[in-house]
């Protein structure tokens, strides 16, 4: 994992080699050996000098202006979300604590998911689970308060078995996660995280490398099931006011789909025990 005061420097280098000349117009003669575009191409793009493009890969320049970011963010074809991320990365920003405070749910949050009819879970910006339904639960026993969405998609076979959209799945927690973190890569939750993942999961350090950053955003979201087979839900996420990056996540099916009665049979045998009844005599 790059240290913070590189992370322009590993961004942009990682950027220009996902971007290939066919992409940009250049022309390709003869052998390669840079899987993306030369320094000295994603410069000439960018209007600026090849040596001032290698100071910045190298991390000898660190405080680019704005029109010069956005101008490499042109030439690499990065589109609004990841342009802003790059931007930020040259940004002057106060010191944090060492250790971010324990990300607590809000009581109302909280009686919320409790009372909700369709699954839902609250996830942290570090995509802890803080706090999860039974129904959630029911989609997936991996759902509850104390979880990490990371670890288990990328870890847990059982969880990794419920995705038969695998690769993209993990492509779009990585990209989101690294939109929640931002620059504040200091803290040792973060540290231990991406470490523990870096070291166990292939996956998770081939898409950490790309420094893709997406918005943990809505969208469909397809299940292989165990009990209910193909499952095919909306998902919702939502910023929780007054927090920093929670976010409520829900799954619910359009009505009277085949989706919406298999919730109905999962919600069912989420249900708790009726007790025997009171014996009177």
């Amino acid at each position: 994992m790059a240290d913070d005061t590189n992370l322009l420097a590993d961004f942009l280098r990682a950027r220009r080699g996902l971007v290939t000349p066919e992409q940009v117009g250049i022309p390709v003669l003869g052998v390669r050996r840079v899987p993306g575009l030369r320094r000295e191409e994603a410069a000439m793009l960018a209007g600026i000098s090849a040596d001032y493009y290698l100071r910045l890969e190298q991390g000898r320049d660190r405080k680019p202006s704005a029109q010069v970011l956005e101008s490499i963010a042109r030439a690499l074809q990065l589109d609004e979300e990841t342009t802003a991320y790059l931007l930020s990365l040259a940004t002057d920003r106060p010191k944090r604590r060492r250790r971010a405070p324990r990300e607590v749910v809000p009581s109302g949050i909280a009686k919320l998911v409790t009372s909700l009819p369709v699954p839902a879970f609250v996830e942290g910006r570090y995509l802890d689970v803080l706090a999860a339904n039974s129904l959630a639960t029911a989609i997936s026993p991996r759902l509850v308060a104390g979880a990490n969405r990371l670890r288990d998609v990328f870890l847990d076979p059982a969880e990794q078995a419920l995705f038969p959209d695998w690769e993209l799945v993990t492509r779009g927690l990585i990209a989101g996660f690294r939109q929640s973190v931002g620059t504040d890569i200091d803290d040792p939750r973060f540290i231990e995280l991406v470490g523990e993942l870096s070291l166990a999961s292939p996956r998770f350090r081939h898409l950490w490398a790309r420094h893709d950053v997406a918005p943990r955003q809505a969208g469909l979201m397809r299940f292989d099931h165990p009990q209910v087979g193909e499952l095919i839900v909306n998902r919702e996420k939502l910023l929780i006011t007054g927090t920093e990056g929670m976010m409520l996540v829900m799954y619910h099916a359009d009505a009277g789909s085949e989706a919406a009665g298999k919730l109905a049979l999962l919600a069912s045998a989420a249900l708790p025990p009726v007790g025997s009844p009171t014996r009177t005599t």
